[in-house]
């Protein structure tokens, strides 16, 4: 059984991987765990002209399906308003916005494998 906290340090663990990964193939990293009252942002990136929102989710194993399936349609929707909020609140003017997806596997020994899904919802 899992605590609170220590979901909290493998989705923190997550996100900076994430980030490193993305930032390590061209992305720039713009904001990291940006909170409003409509909720939360893991990562936002610009890839080129776009603004990329990214949602990250961690597990330790595929016993409660792959992280990717986490993000229902609901969750995008939630996402897109996010984004819009994001941008309002930086005055910032994309020419494209995306929302992306990654999932981390990251079992209690050995190398995580990461997905990283563009335009998700």
């Amino acid at each position: 059984m899992t605590t609170a906290a220590q979901r909290n340090s493998l989705g923190r663990y997550g996100e900076t991987l994430a980030a490193r990964r993305l930032t390590e193939g061209g992305m720039v990293l713009l904001d990291r765990n940006w909170r409003c009252p409509a909720g939360e942002i893991d990562l936002v990136l610009r890839d080129g002209e776009t603004v990329v929102v990214c949602e990250v989710k961690t597990r330790r194993s595929l016993a409660l399906g792959h992280p990717l399936e986490a993000v229902t349609p609901r969750k995008a929707n939630r996402l897109r308003r996010l984004a819009a909020a994001w941008l309002s609140a930086h005055d910032v003017h994309a020419v494209d916005v995306r929302i992306d997806m990654v999932g981390i596997v990251q079992p209690l020994r050995g190398v995580p494998v990461l997905e990283h899904v563009r335009g998700i919802g």
